[in-house]
């Protein structure tokens, strides 16, 4: 017997699930199959539990960073608890209850496309999962993606994880080593640092996060060696053997680590072996991914959607793929934009970045103009949230049409935040734009907006015929009345035909020293006890 839908969705991680329940909002008889969990990796083996075992670690340094507070204790086996608790104890009977009550029919097993009732570009796609026969005039694959194994001799006579294993841990380990500098080797490998585990990362590249700016990768690697991460970059692990209880890891430049587990943190390939994508006519990449349109259309009446397709290998990536193929499907088409998807590393401290990086833009020949802030020493909100504060930011934008293009930030909550830049990336805003907003005092928020200001000038004054195409130019904004949060509409000591370097004041500094001296009065007596140790200026002020 064949049962016929109007959709059937292959996998039903984020993206398949988001496409699913659209479509059965939309009055659709849908099929969904799932050969593991309803959910996906990312609720069970990677965001959600990795988020979760991060946080607490990351409330500790926190803690140990705010004023008068002691660093908190760490109690493993109830973080591991409340882990537990939020994959669900690795059991998605909740989640087939729910769809079935939504008017789905849930299949779990291995799906398996066999052909088109009717000939190519007609008729019905078929679907088999473990002989049970589907057909539907639409199929969604989102089939997600696996880690693979890279070629290092005797790596199957050790013991290794993947982020399911990594994520999934009952006991902290006293030894690992990361193969890769990728998202998953810096949180894993700092939450496991922070935990007392002893961690090698092992990047084959010259630094970590090699896809994003050169010198966000340095102040990553900057940060988890301060935590005691050792990092060996520009490496690659040869070999591996056991001896006696340990793993013995060779690299390629003659050097040896112990360690009791290998973690696997060299990136992800899109599943598609054994799904019968040959039987629609349609070939997948080099990589396994399916190539898809604006509407990400695989082939015809076949849609894919998350890892997958190779786009961007992100949850909130296959969501967007759901929603856009579920309103096609139904009659409302969108097509995809990912010109500003954010990309966020939840380290501490986080690190977000959208759109272009500089090389990506020289590239495409786009003349660039960047403004580089520590925020430190341009915005308040860090010292109130933290006594040794630090912090980058830096805005891309293109020098002729002044608009944004691209952003990235090290910094507390930059994961939040950074969604200010990748709007305006994403409706492609001028600088005049966001140097005209308003942003909440004091917040992190405010960087953007701090930055946007250099920008303006840049972009004017590099707008030559001398102009260096593809330099990218930065800015400390010290000496600049903009850097104490002051312009021409509030300043009265200035006028307004006066430049932004030099006041009726007289210089930058004596400008701030007479801000300061108006706005931030110290209450008057001696201080009580003895003196505290220097600090660091907070020009801010």
């Amino acid at each position: 017997m064949v049962e016929r839908f109007d959709a059937v969705v292959i996998g039903m991680g984020p993206g398949g699930e988001v496409a699913a329940s659209r479509l059965l909002e939309g009055g659709l008889r849908v099929a969904v199959i799932e050969r593991e969990l309803i959910g996906g990796e990312c609720a069970y083996w990677a965001c959600i539990p990795s988020k979760t075992l991060l946080r607490p670690p990351e409330a500790q340094a926190e803690a140990a960073g705010a004023a008068g507070l002691q660093r908190p204790g760490l109690d493993w086996a109830a973080l591991r608890e409340y882990r537990d608790y939020m994959i669900r104890h690795l059991d998605d009977t909740g989640q087939i209850d729910g769809y079935r009550r939504q008017g789905a029919t849930v299949i779990k097993g291995t799906a398996r496309l066999t052909g088109r009732n009717g000939g190519q570009g007609g008729g019905q796609g078929r679907v088999e999962v473990d002989g049970e026969r589907l057909t539907a005039a639409h199929i969604i694959v989102a089939t997600g993606s696996a880690p693979p194994r890279p070629p290092i001799k005797g790596l199957d006579e050790v013991p290794v994880w993947t982020n399911r294993e990594a994520t999934t841990l009952t006991e902290i380990p006293r030894r690992a080593l990361f193969i890769g500098g990728s998202a998953v080797g810096v949180e894993l490998g700092q939450f496991l640092t922070r935990m007392g585990t002893e961690v090698t990362i092992v990047q084959r590249g010259p630094r970590l996060l090699d896809r994003e700016e050169p010198r966000l990768g340095e102040l990553v690697a900057d940060h988890l060696a301060a935590d005691g991460t050792d990092i060996r970059l520009g490496r690659q692990a040869r070999a591996a053997r056991r001896d006696g209880g340990d793993t013995v890891v060779d690299l390629d430049d003659g050097t040896v680590v112990r360690t009791n587990v290998i973690v696997l943190a060299a990136g992800r390939r899109p599943n598609t072996t054994g799904l019968g994508l040959e039987t629609l006519s349609i070939q997948p990449g080099q990589r396994g991914e399916l190539a898809v349109d604006e509407h990400c259309r695989a082939g015809e009446r076949v849609w894919a959607v998350g890892d997958v397709t190779g786009a961007g290998l992100f949850t909130h990536v296959a969501q967007y793929q759901g929603r856009i193929v579920a309103d096609t499907i139904l009659g409302r088409p969108r097509t995809a934009d990912y010109t500003a998807v954010p990309r966020v590393v939840f380290a501490h401290p986080e690190i977000a970045a959208v759109g272009l990086t500089s090389d990506q833009a020289r590239r495409q020949g786009i003349d660039t103009a960047a403004t580089t802030l520590q925020l430190a020493d341009t915005l308040a909100r860090p010292w109130t949230y933290q006594t040794d504060p630090s912090g980058t930011f830096t805005l891309i934008a293109d020098r002729d049409r002044r608009t944004v293009i691209g952003a990235w930030a090290i910094a507390p909550h930059a994961g939040e935040w950074i969604h200010t830049a990748a709007l305006a990336v994403r409706h492609h805003l001028t600088v005049d734009a966001l140097a005209d907003g308003i942003a909440q005092f004091p917040t992190y928020t405010d960087a953007i907006v701090q930055a946007a200001g250099p920008a303006q000038r840049r972009t004017r004054a590099l707008r030559t015929p001398a102009t260096t195409t593809g330099t990218a130019a930065s800015t400390s904004l010290a000496g600049t009345a903009e850097w104490w949060g002051m312009n021409r509409a509030v300043c009265a000591c200035r006028p307004r035909t006066t430049s932004s370097r030099q006041g009726a004041c007289g210089p930058a500094r004596r400008h701030r020293d007479i801000w300061r001296r108006r706005r931030w009065r110290a209450p008057p007596g001696p201080r009580a006890g003895p003196s505290p140790p220097p600090r660091p200026s907070r020009p801010y002020l």
